[in-house]
């Protein structure tokens, strides 16, 4: 069967993306050491994501969970300690030559764009599209329920919808790291598991390395075989989700209600 028209080839054809050598089944994922700082806030992070891996950020409002996604897409400078990517070392790379993809909780839609447009950028930032980018950008749009609303402007449509429009651009985007900040919080449970599911479809097609930060122990049984628990400025290695979720440690039981 072949894949979906709106998918991008980019780095798996080419072996390389911003200049950084990448495999068939993602990226390695290495945190050494590292310390972020944001303002009088503190995350410290060591440990390493397999190559091809599904893992949830899980832990409490004001833990560091969007500080080390930030940290690690280059927005947030380390203090200490480094990011590497398949054993290259992230010192100095700006965000934008970063090969990963991070989905603000914010969703930064761009309010003077449509909504094909802003998808659009995901494939080309001058958004000069050939009529192949234009069948893409469509189709990942139907992919998460906005066939027919590419027209309208971000005001135009609801939180949910402004969500999936978003998404829509980050899959475009199809890098080896996907980064997603708690991406469907404004959706219904149906709607959530289909866009839950549409993440793990395309992030397997893509070979993509996942991290997604959720509030919902189901968003990751439903497709992170791996959890990362953040807490107190402190994210912890990534371990068997199933297992965390079994017997869970203090920080996280309370995190849970379980105590």
């Amino acid at each position: 069967m072949p894949p979906p028209v709106w998918r991008s080839y980019c780095w798996r054809s080419a072996r390389r993306c911003s200049g950084f050598l990448i495999g068939e089944d993602g990226l390695t994922l290495d945190c050494e050491g590292l310390r972020l700082r944001n303002g009088s806030f503190e995350l410290t992070a060591d440990f390493s994501v397999p190559q091809g891996a599904s893992v949830a950020v899980m832990g409490p409002s004001g833990g560091g969970k969007s500080s080390l996604l930030a940290g690690l897409a280059g927005f947030l400078p380390a203090v200490a300690g480094r990011v590497c990517l398949n054993g290259a070392p992230l010192d100095g790379v700006p965000p934008g030559d970063r090969p990963m993809t991070l989905l603000f909780q914010e969703h930064n839609l761009f309010p003077h764009l449509t909504v094909a447009q802003n998808a659009g950028l995901g494939l080309r930032p001058d958004l000069k599209l050939s009529s192949e980018d234009k069948a893409r950008r469509d189709a990942a749009l139907d992919e998460v329920g906005l066939s027919g609303l590419g027209a309208r402007y971000p005001s135009d449509l609801s939180g949910g919808q402004r969500s999936r429009a978003a998404l829509a651009r980050a899959l475009l985007r199809d890098r080896p790291l996907l980064m997603l900040d708690e991406p469907f919080a404004a959706l219904g449970p149906a709607l959530r598991a289909d866009m839950l599911d549409l993440v793990a479809r395309i992030r397997a097609e893509q070979g993509a390395t996942l991290l997604m930060v959720t509030h919902h122990p189901a968003d990751a049984r439903r497709i992170a075989p791996l959890t990362i628990f953040v807490d107190e400025g402190r994210a912890h290695a990534p371990v068997e989700t199933e297992v965390l979720l079994a017997d869970p440690p203090p920080a996280l039981k309370r995190y849970l209600g379980e105590v």
